[in-house]
């Protein structure tokens, strides 16, 4: 329903107004009708906070993140476990629900669960919120009435992704910030130090060495069309953020990305932990194989791997083995190949992936520890090299202006 306010007569003539909620101005009219109130005009009241939210939802800035589907997902199961009905614990966990799009997903749940639809089938409405893994997993424990299990599993493996993510952006933050302070510090010296050293040589009137002339040149440019360099900095990153939103190239930039060095290896690491992970939990939960390669070829983020996913998944329709479709992608390392065939032939894939996904995670905390210890003799190359240039650039002919003071 909306507000709307109105202004009319009443029976003596007199001019009224007032506020009222309805579902649209025919309404608004009616109810005035009723009343003995002739409208002379109705208009809606525009809910700028409601926009606003609207606006954030479009933009995702108001999507739910990891803590949340915890959170939700330990209240679900500790809910189901006690006995609670799934409509009256939706409605305690939804009031109780800080995030707005999650909270409107919950009633989204609710109104399918009310007109004798399933939960999963609920939570598929908001696909968003929730992962088509997250639906499956939630359809399999519905259908094989152990629901509790199933939150206590997507509560756990999203604990894991949530710490690996953490992880990998503490490693991370330390390069990061030391290569944007650099490029800072060079836009500084470029745009206020060089040009006051540029105005000195000017009155000198001497002939400039090469590296001078070349710090001068791009100082002056920078000092100049900064807009235009601002312009072209902002349009390539929208320019690439539009490409790997393509299919094309979100492929072409996950698969560059495990080809990077240092990190690369990480990334890939991280990106086996998680296929191994993830097969192990659709698995143990009963999700059929088929769709289970499918719910993964997603959950891996990384569209290169999730192609070589899908190609399995291919295979195994066929009536090919797991570890023979694996092995046919090229992609998995020997010793994920040599578990998932040891799992089939013990009929323990599940435990034996688990496994494979422990190992990567702890040779993926190995090497975050000394990331740091990779990345910095990189950073301390290329910062004495840019210092070098500008010293080159600055003191030479400095010292050629000396030298010829001196005789």
């Amino acid at each position: 329903m909306s507000a709307f306010v109105w202004q009319g007569r009443n029976a003596r003539g007199q001019l009224v107004s007032g506020r009222v909620e309805a579902d649209d101005v025919d309404r608004v009219a009616e109810q005035l009708l009723r009343i003995d109130i002739t409208p002379i005009s109705i208009d809606q009241i525009v809910d700028t906070r409601r926009q606003a939210d609207s606006l954030s939802a479009r933009l995702g800035l108001d999507k739910p993140g990891l803590n949340d589907l915890i959170l939700f997902s330990r209240q679900m199961y500790t809910m189901t476990r006690a006995g609670v009905p799934l409509i009256q614990g939706l409605k305690n966990v939804g009031g109780s629900t800080r995030n707005r799009q999650l909270a409107e997903a919950i009633d989204r749940t609710l109104e399918a669960l009310e007109s004798g639809r399933g939960l999963a089938a609920g939570l598929a409405l908001s696909p968003r919120i929730f992962p088509p893994m997250y639906v499956s997993i939630v359809r399999v424990g519905e259908t094989s009435g152990a629901l509790e299990q199933a939150f206590l599993q997507m509560a756990s493996h999203l604990e894991l992704e949530r710490d690996f993510r953490a992880r990998m952006k503490a490693a991370l933050r330390y390069p990061v910030m030391v290569v944007i302070a650099m490029f800072i510090a060079v836009a500084i010296l470029m745009i206020w130090v060089v040009p006051v050293f540029a105005n000195f040589f000017a009155r000198q009137e001497a002939e400039l060495p090469l590296p001078t002339r070349i710090i001068i040149g791009t100082s002056d440019f920078a000092v100049s069309w900064w807009w235009l360099i601002l312009l072209v900095l902002v349009g390539s990153i929208f320019a690439f953020r539009t490409w790997i939103r393509s299919d094309n190239g979100r492929y072409l930039w996950d698969r560059s990305k495990l080809r990077m060095p240092i990190i690369g290896k990480i990334l890939f690491q991280g990106t086996l932990a998680r296929f191994a992970r993830s097969f192990a939990m659709t698995y143990r939960a009963g999700v059929p194989l088929i769709q289970g390669l499918t719910l993964v070829s997603r959950a891996v983020e990384n569209e290169y791997v999730g192609q070589a996913v899908a190609d399995m998944r291919t295979g195994i329709e066929r009536g090919e083995s797991v570890s023979r479709t694996a092995q046919a992608t090229g992609l998995f390392t020997p010793l994920v190949l040599q578990m998932i065939s040891v799992g089939e032939e013990t009929g323990e894939v599940e435990n034996m992936l688990q496994e494979t996904a422990e190992f990567y995670e702890r040779e993926v905390d190995y090497d975050l520890r000394n990331l740091g210890a990779y990345i910095e003799p990189i950073l301390l190359i290329f910062l004495a090299v840019l210092v070098l240039i500008l010293a080159l650039g600055v003191f030479l002919p400095m010292w050629d202006l000396g030298s010829a003071a001196l005789g």
